[in-house]
């Protein structure tokens, strides 16, 4: 085994007892290609191995779109007692669904703060309306972003898979509605 490892890959090039041997039980890898070589074939191995890998990143979005924007029948609208009574009825995702409520409650908060607030600065110093109103939109948004972030290390939410616990809720739900 030793005197194989020593051999260069151009000598042995798989014609090798030991190389016949591995290759017996192993799972065959396309060669790896050597710096200045090009691929003979065309770009659609790329593409396709692109694509996949895109489509595995985002494959919560085809739930998503089968859910929310494109639903065959859409979902009813629930209220905080059906969510309270999905918190109770699983243990597992219950809890993460509650304290991704409570983080939202918190960005919530940071929202209103951070729009007034900001809103009540620009109105202090330039007395312009639109001015006030922009300032209002941004704080908003600034707020809820701080707010979020807050919630998160408070909660530690970054521990818990919150949209495993969401897409949950949504198929509890889905299939309450539909009995």
């Amino acid at each position: 085994m030793d005197k194989h490892v020593l051999q260069s890959e151009a000598a042995c090039s798989n014609e090798c007892a030991i190389c016949k041997n591995d290759l017996a039980w192993t799972v065959q890898l396309k060669p790896k290609r050597r710096m200045g070589e090009t691929e003979v074939s065309s770009s659609d191995g790329y593409w396709d191995n692109w694509k996949a890998y895109w489509r595995e990143r985002f494959a919560f979005l085809e739930y998503h779109k089968r859910i929310f924007l494109i639903p065959e029948k859409p979902l009813p609208k629930w209220s905080s007692s059906d969510v309270e009574e999905f918190i109770a009825s699983d243990p597992i995702h219950g809890p993460v669904l509650k304290t991704a409520r409570e983080a939202a409650t918190i960005a919530a908060y940071g929202s209103g703060i951070g729009a007034v607030s900001t809103a009540g600065l620009a109105w202090k110093y330039s007395k312009s309306p639109h001015g006030a109103v922009m300032a209002f939109g941004a704080g908003a948004i600034f707020g809820w972003t701080f707010g979020q972030e807050i919630a998160s290390h408070w909660l530690q939410l970054y521990r818990l898979n919150t949209m495993a616990a969401q897409m949950k809720f949504l198929d509890w739900w889905k299939q309450k509605s539909e009995a």
